[in-house]
């Protein structure tokens, strides 16, 4: 009688205390991997959604920028990491293309993940230096491009990187040749663009929009057959002769495998809940960003196809990293 009395209240104190944690979580600051530098597409989204975040639970969502190797070596680390629930990880298109762009990852976004929530989807835009190409639009760009091959580069976040395969992409279907550039994530490509340093960027929406609006960088095109309501005097691929041409960056946020459950849907719940709020809606809606109802099934099936896709991208530029 003794013994099963005391397994009870064993078993009731592991239910009470696994109860307590579903219902603290977060009971303290959860940090958030970012794998590209401060100042990026990734850090567009990711700290407003901080900020949110800390609002609505008290608790700080604190950013570590982990950037290098067009975002695999955030990644990596994000894999590596204690899966409590206290470490996500915020990736982008990037780690789609990353499976078929590089011949050794140490980790498989697939495997050692566990999808949470695409948060933001953007079209890529075509922006230049209006001091390097001062050109008036799309079709001028285009004949001094092709006049003088390989005297003009653009800028990405790294190889691999959605920014540097929309680049590859558009010089097949351009018919053109443009010197590519790989920096350390897109913050520092931005900044080097409107330093002038280098000639164009092939950017998502969202880390240009700033920038487009102040007039330090002028964008040409968005990509795919529609304007971006955010900037309606921007043409679309289409529209300029590039009917094909439809690349996005998307945003989406992660667990390491073998986070629990409980924190796992906490998690979720506190991402829609930001996602919903009229502060993130306002700032999305500024980057010409567009909102996802994926629920972590769609999402992963989502990455499925997105890493396929992007294979035959690669497949036909050509492109290959270590």
């Amino acid at each position: 009688m003794r013994l099963s009395l005391t397994l009870v209240l064993t078993a009731s104190a592991l239910f009470t205390s696994h109860f307590a944690a579903a219902q603290s979580w977060p009971a303290k600051p959860v940090t958030l991997v970012v794998p590209f530098p401060a100042g990026g597409g990734t850090d567009a989204f990711a700290r407003p959604l901080s900020a949110q975040f800390a609002k609505q639970t008290g608790k700080q969502l604190i950013i570590d920028n982990r950037g290098g190797a067009g975002g695999t070596v955030g990644a990596s680390i994000a894999s590596k990491a204690a899966p409590d629930g206290y470490t996500l990880f915020m990736g982008a298109v990037h780690h789609a293309i990353a499976p078929s762009m590089y011949t050794k990852l140490d980790y498989d976004i697939e495997k050692d993940f566990i999808p949470l929530a695409l948060v933001a989807i953007v079209p890529q835009v075509l922006v230049i230096n209006p001091k390097n190409l001062p050109v008036a639009d799309h079709k001028a760009f285009l004949e001094i491009i092709k006049k003088s091959p390989g005297k003009y580069n653009f800028a990405s976040a790294g190889g691999g990187t959605s920014h540097h395969l929309a680049g590859e992409l558009y010089k097949i279907q351009s018919k053109t040749f443009i010197t590519h550039i790989p920096y350390r994530g897109a913050g520092p490509a931005l900044q080097d663009l409107v330093g002038g340093q280098v000639d164009m960027l092939f950017d998502g929406l969202g880390s240009s929009a700033a920038h487009i609006k102040g007039g330090r960088i002028k964008a040409l095109m968005v990509s795919g057959d529609k304007r971006s309501p955010a900037f309606p005097d921007v043409p679309s691929a289409k529209e300029v002769g590039l009917p094909d041409y439809t690349v996005t960056t998307w945003y989406g946020i992660w667990a390491p495998k073998g986070t629990p459950a409980d924190a796992q849907t906490r998690a979720i719940a506190e991402i829609k809940k930001a996602l919903e709020s009229p502060e993130l809606k306002a700032i999305w809606a500024s980057q010409g960003a567009e909102f996802s109802t994926m629920n972590p099934t769609q999402f992963a099936s989502f990455i499925h196809n997105e890493i396929n896709r992007w294979s035959v991208v690669v497949k036909a530029s050509g492109a290959k990293l270590d």
